[in-house]
């Protein structure tokens, strides 16, 4: 014992030499097996290659077996929104010569597609992207149809609009001519007056600015300096509403003398004469009588 254990002592740095090779030798055999064992890479490899629609369609049907009020209902359902935003992306993409932000436009395609979500049932062998797109780009459309407008007007007059502006492209290709109202109302079987109103909103779509520069057929300055007048007589529109009452209490005579010269032009004697009166008394009926309106207007103001 004591001459072995001295032979490894004296030959320990040989032996730990030899055996080297042999230990570098089983150290990958002592290894292999938790090399073997699959990566983190690779084990989230199969979970991240899985087809978006198979996905999809597994988390529907999860989701028609859980409670509506669960949590993992809610989880379930927040997955499917994420997993299918890039169709909404897609969707928004279509609109994105609009004025709006694109941030605004997914954000309503994303209304969109969690009504999609909501509605859609995976037993009736529908693939999702095809059920949704529809409600997607609806709801795109239906944003615009509301917000686009300068002027608010109701959701009946806009949907008029759009089907007159059809019917209108049809008929001129069929007739060779634009359409009269009475034609565009028998084809979509309104009234006339309803396409006159419908006609009428489209002005109402968009709007010009009043500081807007002209065209160059047009060089009369800005909107705003074309537009309108100062009407003088727009200051006695109140004075005539308030003076209908009162002249409406004055006795017979008074009244006519007050119309024949105010609104007939005549003069005090031509009255006289259409009355039968002499011209001083047609004077005195005159005084009195705009006395007693003035009065009335004052007490009522």
């Amino acid at each position: 014992m004591s001459a072995d254990l001295g032979s490894t002592e004296i030959h320990g740095g040989t032996a730990v030499a030899e055996h080297a090779p042999e230990q570098s030798a089983q150290l990958p055999q002592q290894a292999a097996p938790p090399q073997a064992a699959p990566p983190p890479q690779a084990a989230a490899a199969p979970t991240a290659g899985l087809d978006t629609r198979t996905l999809s369609r597994s988390l529907f049907r999860r989701l028609a077996t859980l409670p509506a009020d669960s949590a993992e209902h809610a989880y379930v359902r927040d997955t499917l929104i994420e997993l299918n935003l890039p169709l909404v992306r897609y969707a928004s993409a279509r609109f994105r010569s609009r004025n709006e932000p694109m941030e605004d436009i997914v954000q309503v395609g994303t209304i969109g597609l969690i009504k999609a979500i909501d509605r859609f049932d995976p037993d009736r062998g529908v693939e999702f992207p095809t059920f949704a797109m529809p409600t997607v780009v609806g709801e795109i459309k239906r944003f615009f149809r509301d917000t686009s407008w300068s002027v608010r007007v109701p959701r009946r007059l806009q949907e008029l609009r759009l089907a007159l502006t059809k019917a209108g492209d049809e008929l001129a290709q069929r007739l060779d001519r634009s359409p009269t109202v009475a034609e565009l109302a028998l084809c979509l079987g309104v009234s006339e007056e309803d396409v006159v109103e419908g006609l009428a909103v489209g002005n109402a779509y968009t709007a010009s600015s009043l500081d807007s520069t002209p065209g160059e057929e047009d060089g009369d300055g800005p909107l705003a300096d074309r537009l309108g007048y100062e009407d003088l007589a727009l200051e006695g529109v109140e004075y005539r509403e308030s003076l209908k009452p009162l002249l409406a209490k004055l006795p017979p005579r008074e009244r006519r003398i007050i119309m024949l010269r105010f609104f007939g032009n005549l003069t005090q004697s031509q009255i006289g004469e259409e009355i039968g009166i002499s011209q001083m008394h047609v004077s005195r009926l005159l005084t009195k009588t705009l006395t007693q309106l003035r009065e009335g207007l004052t007490s009522e103001g």
